[in-house]
């Protein structure tokens, strides 16, 4: 029994192969909590530990057999509780199944579970009741997975029932690429990798349960197929991962091709950011670089201007030299340089400008509206959690001068209730002009003091924190107002659906919600004059028109039920078939839309008879278009509605189909129509001596 092996670790190896000693040798036992709980134990599996036997033994209560460790099921039995393990706490991290990134690596270890429990006979939900006594017997230790305990156990539960309703059609599917074969066959068919990667990628369905139903069938796979397969869809989902949408924006890096190299200032100084305190300064031009169509890139020692970064978009601005200024039209990071780039105009001096002296100045707009719109996403962020639960986490956002929007776990639309609410919560905060606070400190310290810190993120030993008193704690290095009640105005404009998992708000502050509020206003202002009554009677007149409406609409079907409803005959006509004597009837009827059409139709149909109709209906936008019906009987004796109304749709240019009983088509020539109708007596004549 292996419990440990001892990785000696003395060298660097460089990618040229060079080993360079370490300064500090040492030896790594590789022995984890859960093989040394197996030696204290005297069990021989880390299985067997008093870590998963509860689990183990949730396992075979919902399976209703004991654990056989040596069973031909233990593997299964052993599969349930580490993967229910794993999903536990992804769950509770804020990881939801997805085809991409993280969520896929969830989304196969809980369909692996679920696989499993397939193979132990379960047909329903299994996965999720070990997740249960996961969350029992960890919570002591992670009281994290005890507050997020009906998230987890609900998002588990949702993907669970999913996957066993993709199994059934991987079934399915599995029965036309591997039919039952003929008895006596000796050849093994092959079932193309193509298909097995389909099983395995859009059904869900795990490789070996397909080799498992594939030998029971007497088949074999082409695996190579399906690796080469599976190798592209693994090279799609790491360029998905490395440009993540989902995740926290990182700081621009550019890079542009340049007409020449860096100037710079012997011994510059380092670089510093110092726009959280100012928009506007005098500082040194420290790097100058020429650029192409007339850009000038400038590096600068104290920079006012914000870099894109956690979503926070760069600002805009000036710079003013002796004689010359430019416009910052672009700030990215290239290399070690955050670089001011724009097209300096009056007497700029190239390369002379190293060294010189001259005032950094953001827009104050700009920046301004942008800090609102941040600060609102803490605020959005802290009312989802209140409002939906804590298992919600921020997954990405975008935070601009004239929007704001913000991605966050969650799986289901949210209400008009909920939308409502959260609204209301960010508008309260708002009012309460909460000071906004800003901080250094040790990560640890920062997380232990309740800084959310977002999944995924990587953090340095030190970081910022962005509090709101009694609201919000989040690590942020964006900008922010300095109190809340500087926000103005909030409006969630919408919430939508991006990833699984995952949706979306979009929302204005300001001035621009300002603008937004006062376009509703003078639209509703437009109606009430068009609808001749006061804007605080638009909503009663409203429902009083649709009323109106209501009542018109009815009083048209009554008439249309009258008498043909109005129906102009064009055609009348009857024709023997074996005896039986059937009707023709062709008629115009001007009609709001198909459905009236059709009901004119199911009342033909209806009323006892044994005949065909051919209708032209006159709708609005003068459009028309020819329908066919058909008794049960006329049916009977040969001549249906969809063979009708080709022929007599061939009189005016058009095309049609549809069924047995009901058709329709389309007129190129309305000139035609009454002269079509009328044919289709004959028609009719032809189709039932047939």
């Amino acid at each position: 029994l292996e419990v440990w092996n001892l990785g000696f670790m003395q060298f660097d190896r460089d990618e040229a192969g060079v080993q360079t000693p370490l300064p500090a040798p040492s030896i790594d036992t590789g022995l984890g909590l859960e093989r040394l709980a197996a030696v204290m134990q005297g069990v021989d599996s880390n299985y067997h530990t008093d870590l998963f036997v509860p689990l183990l033994e949730r396992v075979a209560e919902v399976v209703g057999r004991p654990y056989a460790a040596a069973g031909e099921n233990g593997v299964s039995y052993r599969v349930l509780a580490d993967h229910a393990r794993a999903v536990a706490f992804l769950l509770g991290d804020g990881v939801f199944p997805s085809n991409e990134g993280r969520g896929y690596v969830l989304r196969r270890i809980l369909r692996r579970g679920v696989r499993h429990a397939w193979l132990l006979g379960r047909r329903e939900p299994t996965l999720t009741e070990v997740v249960g006594a996961v969350i029992d017997e960890m919570s002591e230790a992670y009281p994290d997975l005890a507050a997020q305990r009906e998230s987890v156990l609900a998002n588990s539960l949702r993907e669970e029932k999913r996957f066993l309703a993709t199994v059934d059609g991987g079934m399915e599917r599995l029965e036309r690429v591997a039919p039952a074969l003929a008895a006596g066959t000796s050849a093994r068919p092959v079932i193309p990798g193509a298909d097995v990667f389909q099983l395995y990628d859009t059904f869900g369905f795990p490789v070996d349960l397909t080799r498992i139903v594939a030998e029971e069938r007497g088949y074999d796979l082409d695996m190579e197929g399906f690796e080469k397969a599976l190798e592209e869809q693994r090279a799609r989902s790491r360029g998905a991962r490395f440009s993540d949408k989902l995740g926290v924006t990182v700081e621009r890096r550019v890079t542009v091709d340049q007409a020449e190299a860096w100037a710079k200032v012997p011994e510059a100084p380092a670089e510093a950011f110092v726009g959280y305190d100012s928009l506007e300064g005098q500082t040194t031009v420290i790097g100058y670089r020429a650029g192409v169509n007339s850009q000038s890139d400038l590096v600068v020692q104290h920079r006012p201007f914000y870099l894109e970064a956690g979503g926070q978009v760069s600002d805009r601005g000036r710079i003013f030299g002796a004689g010359w200024s430019m416009e910052v039209e672009e700030i990215v990071h290239d290399g070690n340089h955050i670089v001011l780039r724009g097209r300096p105009t009056g007497d700029f001096p190239g390369e002379a400008v190293l060294g010189t002296t001259v005032t950094a100045q953001v827009d104050p707009t700009h920046r301004r509206d942008t800090e609102r719109n941040h600060t609102a996403t803490h605020l959005l962020h802290a009312a989802l959690r209140s409002v939906l639960g804590g298992h919600v986490r921020q997954r990405g956002s975008l935070v601009a001068p004239d929007r704001l929007r913000f991605d966050f776990a969650h799986t289901a639309p949210m209400t008009d209730t909920e939308l409502d609410d959260v609204g209301a919560m960010v508008v309260e905060g708002i009012w309460a002009s909460h000071p906004v606070r800003t901080s250094i400190r040790p990560y640890a310290e920062a997380v232990e003091a309740g800084a959310m810190a977002l999944f995924g993120e990587k953090y340095g030993d030190e970081v910022r924190i962005v509090e709101i008193p009694d609201v919000s704690m989040e690590l942020c290095g964006g900008t922010h107002v300095r109190h809340t009640g500087e926000i103005g105005p909030f409006v969630i404009t919408s919430e939508s659906g991006v990833a699984a998992g995952v949706r979306r708000i979009e929302a204005l502050t300001g001035r621009v919600a300002f603008d937004h509020l006062a376009g509703y206003k003078r639209r509703i202002g437009e109606l009430a004059g068009t609808m001749k009554a006061q804007p605080a009677n638009v909503e009663r007149r409203v429902n009083e028109l649709l009323a109106e409406k209501a009542a018109l609409e009815a009083l048209v079907d009554d008439l249309q039920r009258q008498d043909g409803g109005g129906a102009e005959i064009l055609a009348e006509a009857e024709c023997d078939v074996s005896g039986t004597r059937l009707t023709y009837r062709g008629v115009r009827i001007r009609a709001r839309g198909a459905r009236d059409a059709r009901n004119w139709g199911d009342r033909f149909r209806e009323s006892g008879g044994i005949g065909v109709a051919v209708v032209a209906a006159e709708m609005p936008g003068d459009k028309h278009v020819l329908f066919a019906f058909a008794t049960d009987s006329a049916i009977a004796a040969g001549v249906r509605a969809d063979a009708v109304v080709r022929e007599v749709a061939a009189a005016v240019g058009g095309r049609g189909g549809g069924r047995p009983h009901m058709a329709q088509a389309g007129v190129a020539d309305p000139e035609g129509i009454v002269a079509a109708v009328r044919r289709g007596a004959e028609v009719v004549g032809n189709l039932a001596g047939k």
